[in-house]
C-alpha cells in the first residue's frame, strides 16, 4: 500500500508518532502526518532538542573544537505526557514508536506516560534510525486506511523482525568515545583503512562485514552485498540514511540502488543528531523491509 498524497488532512482516529531517532525527513513526516518527539543533545552545559534546535554540523564542530563527544538523553516522561495529552483530549488514540529499548530509556518513559493516559500504545521498534521510520510510515498508511490502534499494532509487530537496518562507519572514533568500541579496535581499523558494517539484530548493534578502501569503494561494495540478486525484498521503499558525507556521494548510492533493485521509492535522508553523535561523520546505511 503506497499513498502518494498527504495524509495529514485525512480523517483518522489514530495518530502515529515517533521519537526523533526515526530519521524521517520533514517531507515524509508531513506526507504521512507523523508526529515527532525530540530527544535531547547536550553540548557542554547546554541542552538542545534534536532536529529542532541543533544540527549535525553544529554537533561535529563542537566535537572538533573541544575534543569531547556530545551527550544524548531520552525523551522525558513529562515531555511524552505533554505531547500525547492533546490527542487524548481530542478523543484520538496514539501509536508511538521508540528506538530500541536496549539503546535508550525512551521506551520505558513512553510506557510510563501511556499508562497514565490510557490512549497511547507504545511500540519498541527494536531498531534505530530509518528502521523505526519504515515501521512508522507503514503504521501511518494503515491509520489512513481506517484501521484501529490495536489492529495497527498487531500488523507492525509482525513486521519488526523484517526490518533490515545496517550502516557502514567511516571512522570508529565516535563509537570509541561513546564506549561502544575499544581503543585497540579503533586504532586497528584506522591503520588498515577498515570500514565496518554495523547491523541491527534483535534490538542491538552488531559488527558485520568489514570493508577496506576509500569510503566510496566500500559503500558501493556494501550496497551490492545488501541488494544484489535478492528475491526477499519488500520493494515499496528503501531509505538511504547518512551523517554528513563527501559531496554527491549519497546521490551515487541512490543510483547504485536503482540499478540493483526496482524500489518504488528511494528516500535520501539525513541522520538525526542523536544518531550522528554515536556514528560520526561519513556514515551511511540502507534500510528496508523484507517480505
Amino acid at each position: 500500500m503506497v499513498l502518494n498524497k498527504s495524509m495529514e488532512s485525512m480523517p483518522s482516529q489514530v495518530k502515529i508518532t515517533a521519537d526523533s531517532t526515526c530519521d524521517l525527513p520533514d517531507a515524509v513526516l508531513r506526507r504521512y502526518g507523523i508526529g515527532l518527539v525530540p530527544l535531547y543533545v547536550t553540548l557542554g552545559d547546554r541542552s538542545f532538542r534534536d532536529r529542532l534546535e541543533i544540527s549535525p554540523k553544529e554537533l561535529y564542530a563542537y566535537a572538533d573544537r573541544t575534543g569531547r563527544l556530545p551527550k544524548t538523553s531520552a525523551v522525558t516522561v513529562r515531555d511524552y505526557l505533554d505531547y500525547f495529552t492533546p490527542y487524548q483530549l481530542a478523543g484520538k488514540s496514539v501509536v508511538h514508536f521508540t528506538i530500541s529499548r536496549s539503546m535508550s530509556a525512551c521506551y520505558q518513559n513512553a510506557v510510563s506516560a501511556a499508562n497514565a493516559l490510557g490512549n497511547v500504545r507504545v511500540i519498541d521498534s527494536a531498531n534505530l534510525s530509518s528502521g523505526i521510520g519504515l515501521l512508522a510510515v507503514r503504521a501511518a498508511e494503515l491509520a489512513a486506511a481506517g484501521l484501529d490502534a490495536d489492529s495497527i499494532c498487531a500488523d507492525i509487530r509482525g513486521r519488526i523482525p523484517k526490518v533490515e537496518a545496517s550502516f557502514v562507519i567511516d571512522t570508529l572514533k565516535y563509537l570509541h568515545k561513546g564506549g561502544r568500541c575499544s581503543s585497540v579496535a579503533a586504532l586497528g581499523a584506522n591503520l588498515l583503512s577498515l570500514k565496518p558494517c554495523i547491523e541491527v539484530k534483535n534490538g542491538a548493534m552488531e559488527v558485520g562485514k568489514k570493508y577496506r578502501g576509500s569510503l566510496e569503494k566500500c559503500l558501493r561494495a556494501y550496497v551490492t552485498d545488501r541488494l544484489k540478486g535478492r528475491a526477499d525484498l519488500d520493494l515499496a521503499r528503501i531509505f538511504v540514511t547518512h551523517s554528513p558525507l563527501p559531496p554527491r556521494l549519497a546521490e551515487k548510492v541512490v543510483r547504485w540502488i536503482g540499478g540493483l533493485a526496482p524500489f518504488g521509492e528511494i528516500i535520501d535522508t539525513d541522520a538525526s543528531c542523536t544518531i550522528c553523535t554515536h556514528c560520526g561523520p561519513g556514515t551511511l546505511g540502507i534500510l528496508f523491509l523484507r517480505k
